[in-house]
């Protein structure tokens, strides 16, 4: 995400790619086009995002798919097939106007918005809501910091609400990652202090990453 917001204030004219879920988020705070991938995509990978994927793409794509034999002929074929149907639709409902859009959109969200906590932050409304906390800070750091807690409050809230049902195994590490979260600082530079006594510094050279 901070790195995708670099690469836009560097002069980066998107689409942003496909598989980076941070699109939305992008699109949101820069306007900038983004590509996206959701059901048409399973060939590659597997996801709990669905149809909310489509609810603001500018761009549709499958991803990559394997080339390998299937009943009706060879995937890449079948899945090409598969993603020139949604293309096809989305762009009917682009030239039938402003209502059967936002119909449209609604459909795609209102479809997997509670089915998973990914869905849940990628919906247009809670994009929306989690942009306004990246971008109030003054740092990448606290933004990130920021946006992640907004996240969080969104899952907490609809699980409150009883819209959101998750397992006892995920709700307890709710509050441990808020826990986490809060106690990141405002400044990259303490940040960075805090997390080189925990990470293998065998691994990497400090000298070139300026620190």
């Amino acid at each position: 995400m901070v790195g995708s917001i670099v690469a836009v204030v560097q002069g980066a004219v998107g689409p942003v790619k496909d598989c980076g879920y941070e699109g939305p988020f992008i699109k949101a705070i820069t306007g900038i086009p983004i590509s996206m991938e959701g059901k048409t995509a399973a060939c590659a990978h597997l996801s709990p995002i669905g149809n909310i994927a489509a609810a603001c793409a500018d761009l549709w794509s499958n991803e990559s798919v394997q080339n390998i034999k299937l009943l009706s002929g060879m995937a890449p074929t079948a899945y090409f097939e598969q993603l020139e149907y949604d293309v096809r639709l989305m762009n009917q409902a682009l030239k039938a106007g402003t209502v059967p859009r936002q119909i449209l959109q609604q459909l795609f969200v209102d479809s997997d918005l509670y089915t998973d906590p990914q869905a849940l932050v990628l919906s247009p409304e809670n994009v929306i809501r989690i942009s306004r906390a990246l971008v109030k800070g003054e740092t990448y750091v606290a933004n990130a910091r920021d946006g992640a807690l907004e996240a969080l409050n969104i899952i907490e809230e609809a699980i409150a609400e009883g819209k959101l049902k998750l397992s006892e195994m995920e709700t307890v590490y709710l509050p441990m990652m808020r826990e986490e979260l809060e106690s990141i600082p405002d400044s990259e530079s303490e940040f960075v202090e805090m997390m080189l006594p925990l990470v293998d510094q065998s691994k990497f050279i400090l000298s070139e990453y300026g620190l």
